[in-house]
C-alpha cells in the first residue's frame, strides 16, 4: 500500500491504529519543526515524516499515516532536531531483557513500539471488595519469583504459579511494585579528570594524581522515577513479545480467584496532571485494574477523585484534603501512610510505646475515607528483621551505610542478627505472632509485605532498592520452615473474615447508639468495664459487641487482650449472657498460638503471659469442651 500522509484528529494522545493508516499525535509547539522517525525492525533505513505547521491545534500535534505496516516499525518523535520518547507509548522496545549491559554499547537504542492489545477477556469483572474484607499482599515480581524454583522466573507467568498460594493464605488483593517500564540500569559516566591534575607521579611527592572515577553501574530495581506509564514492562514476561497478553492473563486469573490487582505508581514532581490521569483511566480500561497506589509529590488528587471511570477504582495515597469526601456509594479512597507503623512498633518494641496512641491506631476508620495498616514494607525492615536488627544494614547499597530509615523502632531482642540461642528465638516468634495479631485485629486495612508470612530477612538491609539479589528477593525456602507461622497466619485471617465486626466499615462509637444491649466497642482492664486507655498502662481489652456485626450470622463477642509488659498482668472479661461462655482462640505466647479446640475460660479473671496478646470469643455453652483455668 502507498503510504500517504494527513492531518489526523487529535483525540488520543500517543498512537492510534486504524484499518489501513496509524494517527501519531503528541505535544508540541506550532512553531517546533517535528517530524515522526520510523525505525525498521531488521535492515533498512530510517523513515522521516515531517509533521506539517498546519497540523496542530493548541500545543498539540496529529498526523495519519496511510500504509504502514506497524510490525516492520518502531518509532520516535524528533522535535526541533532531537530525539523524544513518546510519553504515551504502548511498548518499549530495547528493554526486553532485564539489566541487559548490552544496552550501553555504541549504536543500542530504546524505541517505542507498537503494541497489540487484543486480548479476550472472557466474562471478566471486577470483584469490587469493600475495605472491611481486604487482605492486601505487596510484592515485587521479580523479588518475589527468583527463588520459587519454578519456570520463568522473574516474571508475570511465575507469579501465576503462586496466585493459588496467596489464596490459601487469605489474600484478598494483590499490590504489585512498578510493573509499568522504567529504566532499571542506572551507569555513573566516568569522570572527566582535567589536565592540571593529570601529572606524572614522582615517588617523593606527597600529593598524588587523581584517578578517574570508573564507571559505576547501579540498579533501580524497584522501579521508583521516571517511567513509561502506558507500557508494561517487557522484562517482567516470560515472553516479552506479549507482555501486555501475560499481564492481562494475570490479571484475569486473580479475578477469577475473587482476587483484585492494584498497581503502585510513581509520578516524579513535574509529571503532567493530564498525562497522569490518561494513564490511570488506560490502566483500567485496557487492563482491568481494580486499583492504584499513587506516589510522588504531584499528583491530582481532586480530578481523580471526581474522576466518572474511576470511581470504583480503588485509589490509595498519602492524604486527601477533607473537601474530597467521597460521595458515591462506593467507598474507593484509602489513606496508605506510616500512621499505623510507628505506634505500633514502639509499643511493640518497648521504645517509648504509648497506649492512646496505639488503641486509636487500633480502632481507626473514616466515614469517607479507609486506612491501611502495616508494620513492615518495601521501605524499611522485613516483619522478621525488625526483631533481629536494632540498626541497618545498607552497606552493601554502596552508599557508607547513609541511605534507608534511621528510626526504625526495632528491637534485636539481645544479638544483632541471627543466632541459635534458643531464649532470643523463642523471644523473636513471640513478637512476629503478636504483631501480626495485632495487625489482622486492627480495624483498617491489614497489609503484607512479601515474605513476611514466614519470617523472610533482608539480613538487616532497610533500602533494598538496588538489590537484585537474595538480599532483595523472597527466600521460599523458608516456607518450609515455617509451616506452623504459615497455619497461625491463615487461621488469623480466617478469623478476621469469620469476626467482620472488628473490620467495621464504620467507625466505632464507644457508645450503645443503636440500644443492641451493649456498646459497639469497650475497654477493659482490672476491673470490667471502667478502663479507659492511658499512655503509660500497656494492658488493655478491647471488647467488640457481636450484635453491631453487619454479618448477623457472624455475631460473636470479640474480646482481644493485649499486654505490651515484660510481665504477667490481669484483666478481667465482662459476664457473658445467660447461656453463654467465654472460649480462648488465640494465644501469641502459646507455642501453637491457635487452639483448633477452643478452650472455655474459667472465671472472669485472665492473667496474661508477658509481651503476649490473647484472643477470646463469647459463644453459646457447651459444657464439654476444655477448660482454661486461670493461672494462679
Amino acid at each position: 500500500m502507498k503510504r500517504c500522509v494527513r492531518e489526523g484528529n487529535y483525540e488520543k494522545l500517543g498512537v492510534r491504529q486504524l484499518a489501513g493508516s496509524v494517527i501519531f499525535t503528541f505535544c508540541r509547539e506550532k512553531e517546533d519543526q517535528c517530524a515522526v522517525v520510523l525505525v525498521p525492525r531488521g535492515s533498512g533505513e530510517k523513515v522521516r515524516i515531517e509533521v506539517p505547521e498546519d497540523f496542530c491545534i493548541g500545543s498539540l500535534c496529529s498526523i495519519e499515516v496511510c500504509g504502514l505496516d506497524v510490525k516492520n516499525y518502531v518509532y520516535y518523535f524528533e522535535i526541533n532536531g532531537e530525539k523524544v520518547m513518546d510519553p504515551y507509548a504502548r511498548r518499549i522496545t530495547g528493554r526486553e531483557v532485564w539489566n541487559d549491559s548490552a544496552r550501553k554499547k555504541d549504536g543500542y537504542e530504546v524505541y517505542a513500539g507498537f503494541a497489540d492489545e487484543a486480548f479476550d477477556w472472557k466474562r471478566d469483572r471486577a470483584p469490587e471488595l469493600m475495605g472491611s474484607g481486604m487482605f492486601i499482599y505487596k510484592l515485587h515480581v521479580r523479588g518475589f519469583t527468583m527463588e520459587t524454583g519454578v519456570r520463568n522466573p522473574g516474571t508475570f507467568r511465575a507469579l501465576m504459579n503462586k496466585i493459588g498460594y496467596l489464596g490459601r493464605l487469605g489474600v484478598t488483593t494483590v499490590e504489585l511494585m512498578p510493573v509499568y517500564e522504567f529504566e532499571e540500569m542506572q551507569i555513573t559516566e566516568p569522570a572527566h579528570i582535567p589536565e592540571y591534575v593529570t601529572w606524572k607521579a614522582k615517588s617523593q611527592d606527597i600529593i598524588r594524581p587523581a584517578v578517574a572515577v570508573a564507571e559505576k553501574r547501579q540498579l533501580n530495581y524497584w522501579g521508583y522515577g521516571h517511567g513509561n506509564y502506558f507500557a508494561v514492562k517487557a522484562s517482567y514476561a516470560a515472553d516479552p513479545e506479549r507482555a501486555s497478553a501475560e499481564y492481562k492473563t494475570l490479571i484475569r486469573r486473580l479475578h477469577e480467584l475473587g482476587m483484585e490487582c492494584v498497581m503502585e505508581m510513581y509520578f516524579p514532581e513535574d509529571s503532567n496532571h493530564n498525562m497522569i490521569l490518561d494513564a490511570l483511566r488506560y490502566w483500567v480500561r485496557e487492563y482491568h485494574v481494580d486499583g492504584f497506589h499513587l506516589l510522588g509529590g504531584s499528583i491530582p488528587l481532586t480530578a481523580i477523585v471526581q474522576d466518572n471511570l474511576l470511581s470504583r477504582t480503588k485509589i490509595f495515597c498519602e492524604w486527601f484534603s477533607p473537601d474530597m469526601k467521597d460521595v458515591r456509594r462506593c467507598k474507593n479512597l484509602f489513606l496508605y501512610k506510616d500512621e499505623y507503623l510507628y505506634p505500633a512498633r514502639k509499643i511493640l518494641n518497648h521504645i517509648n510505646g504509648n497506649m492512646k496512641e496505639f488503641v486509636d491506631q487500633q480502632r481507626k476508620q473514616g466515614q469517607h475515607l479507609g486506612y491501611v495498616n502495616y508494620l513492615a514494607g518495601n521501605n524499611g525492615f522485613t516483619l522478621a528483621d525488625l526483631f533481629m536488627y536494632n540498626d541497618k544494614h545498607n552497606e552493601a547499597n554502596g552508599e557508607e551505610n547513609r541511605d534507608g530509615p534511621d528510626w526504625n523502632f526495632s528491637n534485636n531482642c539481645g544479638c544483632e542478627g541471627p543466632t541459635r540461642l534458643r531464649y532470643i528465638n523463642a523471644l523473636r516468634r513471640l513478637k512476629w505472632r503478636s504483631g501480626v495479631m495485632m495487625l489482622f485485629l486492627a480495624q483498617g486495612v491489614p497489609l503484607l509485605w512479601a515474605g513476611d508470612e514466614f519470617r523472610n530477612s533482608q539480613q538487616g538491609n532497610n533500602n533494598a532498592y538496588c538489590q537484585d539479589n537474595p538480599v532483595g528477593w523472597v527466600n521460599w525456602k523458608n516456607e518450609s520452615l515455617h509451616r506452623k507461622e504459615l497455619h497461625f497466619l491463615q487461621k488469623l485471617v480466617e478469623f478476621r473474615r469469620m469476626h467482620p465486626v472488628i473490620a467495621s466499615e464504620e467507625p466505632f462509637r464507644f457508645s450503645d447508639h443503636r440500644l443492641l444491649g451493649s456498646p459497639d466497642l469497650s475497654f477493659h482492664g482490672e476491673n470490667a468495664w471502667i478502663a479507659e486507655p492511658d499512655a503509660g498502662r500497656l494492658c488493655i481489652g478491647m471488647l467488640y459487641s457481636g450484635a453491631y456485626s453487619p454479618d448477623a450470622a457472624k455475631s460473636e463477642d470479640v474480646y482481644v487482650a493485649y499486654n505490651f509488659l515484660a510481665a504477667e498482668s490481669n484483666l478481667s472479661l465482662p459476664k457473658p449472657e445467660p447461656g453463654k461462655d467465654w472460649y480462648l482462640v488465640m494465644d501469641s505466647a502459646a507455642d501453637t498460638p491457635y487452639y483448633e479446640e477452643q478452650l472455655l475460660q474459667e472465671g472472669n479473671v485472665v492473667r496474661l503471659s508477658p509481651q503476649s496478646v490473647r484472643v477470646y470469643v463469647c459463644r453459646p455453652a457447651r459444657r464439654t469442651e476444655k477448660r482454661h483455668k486461670r493461672k494462679k
